[in-house]
């Protein structure tokens, strides 16, 4: 049972089913399809953005560039086809938005792969660097008029009706998008010799190189990948709110990473799990619509969230070592 709860999965589903028991205690229709939908629309951006930062926490670095990648190649992509009139499909901007995403985290795979910077300083400087330059170069005015493409794409849902007591339901096509990286992540992390190769850069960077891992090849594709999908995930999120505006998506990145570590990815690398990060995903997703269906007030969601954070991290830090000294 020790073991079973030293599992973050596990932890975080617990608080998960607990915060899901009080709140539909309090307000009984928390539990209905309409909220439930609601909350997969709420967390489906963030969940996109959660998969992409699980590649870089899982190799022993860090990400906090890709909201600002997101919305530069969100705006960019926009922008373009509004200014040239090209209506297109929703795979178009896809493929536009993405395109841009990947060079922009090849930007980052150089100078984490070939000047072998720090993670951490190079995102933040990257963070700044694209802010600007979509801000100086590219634009600062909300785009209202979206291409037909993408507002056809926000209007296509999978589900919709009415429930028993009258409220409207709808489940967006734009699950489909997370459910495709979900599965393509997956793959690569599971089923190809570069998923292991991105596990054992994160246990040991040196013992890599030693190995004879392409660390640096290894290093540009994780970059590459997180910016293709920051900037899918950029163009999704404009669709769906049917207008780009460039101040959007950017401050998300406290969430997502604190979704990605409360799943059980260690800032050290080496560890973590689609499942477990998806969790942490539907956690915070959940704790920022229950403390106000709870009548907490929403500055609390911060605190909650570290402290579950701590929790979520220093428990199984704990039984580890315990079980350690154990043995």
């Amino acid at each position: 049972m020790a073991r079973l709860f030293a599992r973050n999965e596990t932890l975080v589903a617990t608080i998960l089913l607990l915060f899901i028991i009080v709140t539909s205690i309090v307000d009984p229709s928390f539990l209905s399809v309409p909220t439930l939908f609601d909350l997969l629309r709420n967390g489906l951006i963030m969940a996109i953005f959660a998969i992409g930062v699980l590649l870089v926490l899982i190799s022993g670095g860090i990400d906090v560039s890709f909201t600002a990648l997101a919305a530069f190649a969100m705006y960019a992509t926009t922008k373009t086809l509004v200014e040239t009139g090209v209506e297109g499909s929703m795979a178009l901007a896809l493929a536009m938005s993405g395109g841009i995403g990947l060079c922009l985290g090849l930007v980052n795979g150089f100078f984490v792969g070939t000047m072998r910077l720090p993670t951490l300083i190079v995102t933040l400087g990257t963070l700044s660097a694209f802010r600007g330059a979509l801000l100086t170069f590219v634009g600062s005015q909300l785009i209202s008029n979206v291409p037909d493409g993408m507002r056809d794409f926000s209007r296509t849902m999978l589900l919709r009706g009415t429930n028993a007591d009258g409220y409207f339901y709808s489940l967006p096509a734009a699950v489909l998008v997370l459910l495709l990286v979900v599965v393509l992540t997956w793959f690569i992390l599971y089923r190809t010799m570069l998923g292991r190769n991105i596990f054992a850069i994160g246990g040991s960077l040196d013992s890599a190189r030693r190995i004879g891992i392409p660390v640096t090849k290894v290093q540009y594709f994780i970059y590459a990948y997180v910016g293709t999908i920051s900037g899918i995930a950029g163009i999704v999120h404009a669709s769906l709110a049917r207008v780009a505006n460039p101040f959007d998506i950017v401050g998300l990145e406290l969430s997502v990473i604190a979704a990605v570590v409360l799943g059980g990815a260690r800032l050290q690398g080496g560890t973590g799990t689609i499942t477990g990060t998806l969790l942490g995903v539907a956690l915070i997703v959940v704790i920022n619509n229950s403390l106000i269906t709870l009548g907490i007030p929403s500055t609390w969601q911060n605190i909650v969230i570290g402290l579950l954070i701590l929790l979520g991290t220093g428990v199984p830090a704990w039984q580890a070592r315990r079980s350690g000294r154990t043995e």
